[in-house]
């Protein structure tokens, strides 16, 4: 619908401050959110979303499991909330960056679109909330490591989780401990998602790791660009490293979360499936 056509419209674009194309990383966010959008039938019901979740269990899923719950590690009971669609595929747990927690508005929206891709979520704080006020357990990654493990575990033994395939998804120094605790033996990762993530605080570590991993950086974000580079050059796994143009290093930008949700669902469902994608360093939008 033309609401107004002024008689010197001559382009539209003279109208807008900025009239840069959009870029496909957009495109292919939008395309994702619809993808997994939830449909509503005629009758009003909603029915199961397209793709991977029913195709996996043959059947429309039924509500969606949230929990709140306290996971007991080292003497210490991490908060947490656990979400579990009806016949996951996996599990991915959360481990949040430096000042952040599970509250982390970006976390929680890439966990939703985790949960429309049919896998269970748990976002947990690995610290306590006096221990969050010391700056230096705050990078302490041995420690959130342990944590991040311990809650796995845990987790593990509970009825909605029992079973699934693992994947961590980390952020910041959050990456960092997911990574450390990934080169353990006996880890029970399958999968690692890290945004913005700081890998080098795991550098010595990094030829361990075994679970494909995926490194999204925002382009904006220079320095953890220049990191993860590096520390991909380390890794010895099946990995990715896709940088999101223009996004900074909390990905505030519009659009830019949406992107790393789609990436990390694509990235879960596949490797938590079992199946194992190329490796190859890539700019979205090239």
């Amino acid at each position: 619908v033309a609401v107004e056509t002024p008689a010197d419209l001559e382009s539209i674009g003279r109208y807008y401050d900025d009239f840069t194309q959009v870029p496909d990383a957009d495109v292919v966010a939008a395309l994702d959110r619809a993808a997994r959008r939830v449909r509503t039938s005629p009758t009003g019901r909603t029915r199961a979303p397209t793709g991977r979740t029913q195709a996996a269990t043959g059947r429309t899923p039924a509500p969606t499991a949230r929990e709140h719950l306290f996971v007991p590690t080292d003497g210490v009971a991490l908060e947490g909330e656990l979400t579990v669609p009806a016949g996951a595929l996996g599990l991915v747990v959360f481990a949040h960056g430096s000042g952040s927690s599970r509250h982390s508005p970006r976390n929680r929206h890439v966990a939703r679109a985790l949960e429309a891709a049919g896998l269970a979520t748990l976002l947990v704080d690995l610290l306590s909330p006096g221990e969050e006020e010391d700056r230096s357990l705050v990078f302490d990654v041995p420690l959130l490591a342990d944590r991040l493990v311990a809650a796995t575990r845990r987790l593990g033994r509970h009825p909605g989780a029992h079973g699934l395939p693992v994947g961590w998804f980390g952020a910041s120094t959050g990456a960092a401990a997911a990574l450390w605790a990934a080169a353990e033996e006996d880890s029970p990762v399958r999968a690692i998602v890290s945004r913005g993530g700081r890998p080098d605080l795991a550098a010595r570590r990094l030829h361990r790791v075994v679970a494909p991993t995926l490194l999204v950086v925002g382009g904006a974000d220079e320095v953890v660009l220049g990191l993860n580079e590096r520390a991909r050059a380390m890794l010895r796994c099946p990995n990715d490293l896709v940088v999101v143009p223009r996004a900074g290093h909390l990905f505030a930008e519009p659009g830019a979360i949406d992107v790393v949700a789609g990436l990390a669902c694509d990235w879960f469902t596949t490797h938590l499936g079992g199946a194992r994608g190329p490796e190859v360093r890539r700019t979205l939008g090239s």
